[in-house]
């Protein structure tokens, strides 16, 4: 019987969507281990970066010899924090290795079959279409300064962005959906004049993903943020941090008794300054993001090509007379490559759209 290798490849793909945006600098990585047509252990990469998700498949006691071993990434070969997966490998006797992705780390970059076939274990390549950019933002971070960047936005069927009946532009099914994509980031920024607009929580609240709560960073450059907010009751749980240039204030003192973070910038202008801005909170952990603002932020950071990808949420209600926006979303029915992704959304459509 011919074994089908995506379909293995696919399951490690689905495991290491598990802890997508929260591995910190490290990438998500998924591993299924497979002996006499059976997957007898699986891993993925632990929340924080470490262990890896070989170490977790093959730290166990099950007899290895002889399997196969597929991973969606190439496994590493330096000793960091811990030693190199390809360790564990050639300690539990696999007999074959196969991989989607090649290491982007100088570390270990396409060095893992040399280390594997000194102990005659067989490597293989293989390519898999259906999650060609799931390494993105690990590449982009590792091969650029900035973070990887994307955002989300909700318009109606007519493009309205702002419903002025309802507090909602999508069905229930599309905000459920929209809890999934926040969970793969570990960081969301927004802006003072949407929070205090909606008064929004930016958070995961789906069964199962509610004790994950990216960071929020708040564009606040004139400290208009209202300090009676939902959001300010989480500060337990998660990390908030204003971006402003107000230096001190009774505002400030307050947040700050209360546990908000903030960040000083001169200001956020041209595109140098969000260069350099994205560069710090990078340095401060951020390597995945999600923007959820309204419309004018977005265009700006559209218009810099700062954003890799947008979460375009298009409802299937006309709000005519009932809608309305900040600025004319011309730029957002002038885009072009989006893919239409498939899931039930009941009349609601999600696309993807590639920036850069």
């Amino acid at each position: 019987m011919k074994t089908n290798h995506n379909n293995y490849l696919n399951l490690a793909f689905n495991l290491a969507k598990i802890n997508l945006g929260k591995t910190k600098s490290n990438p998500s990585v998924g591993c299924v281990v497979v002996k006499n047509g059976s997957v007898i252990s699986s891993g993925y990469t632990s929340v924080g970066g470490r262990p890896h998700a070989e170490y977790n498949a093959l730290n166990k006691k099950i007899n290895f010899n002889g399997s196969d071993l597929y991973v969606t990434l190439e496994p590493c070969v330096h000793y960091g924090f811990t030693p190199p997966c390809t360790n564990i490998i050639k300690k539990n006797k696999i007999k074959r290795v196969y991989y989607s992705f090649n290491d982007v780390d100088k570390r270990t970059a396409k060095k893992s079959k040399k280390n594997l076939i000194k102990k005659n274990i067989v490597v293989i390549k293989k390519k898999n279409q259906k999650n060609n950019f799931f390494y993105q933002s690990y590449f982009i971070n590792k091969n650029n300064l900035l973070p990887l960047i994307d955002a989300k936005i909700a318009l109606s069927k007519d493009y309205f962005s702002i419903n002025k009946k309802d507090e909602w532009i999508t069905n229930n099914f599309s905000r459920d959906r929209a809890h999934l994509i926040r969970s793969n980031y570990d960081t969301i920024i927004s802006t003072s004049k949407s929070i205090n607009n909606d008064n929004s929580l930016l958070n995961c609240r789906l069964s199962g993903l509610n004790h994950n709560k990216p960071d929020l960073l708040i564009i606040d450059l004139n400290l208009k943020i209202k300090i009676n907010l939902r959001l300010f009751n989480q500060l337990n749980k998660r990390k908030i941090v204003i971006i402003t240039n107000i230096r001190k204030n009774k505002k400030i003192q307050y947040l700050k008794k209360r546990g908000v973070k903030f960040i000083l910038v001169k200001s956020l202008k041209n595109k140098i300054d969000f260069i350099t801005f994205f560069k710090k909170i990078k340095a401060n952990g951020s390597s995945r993001i999600l923007i959820e603002s309204g419309l004018i932020f977005l265009k700006t950071l559209v218009k810099k090509k700062l954003i890799s990808n947008i979460y375009f949420f298009k409802s299937s209600n006309y709000l005519g007379k009932n809608g309305s926006n900040n600025i004319a979303p011309n730029f957002i029915k002038n885009f072009k490559r989006l893919k239409k992704i498939k899931v039930n959304l009941n009349g609601d459509i999600l696309y993807k759209i590639k920036m850069n």
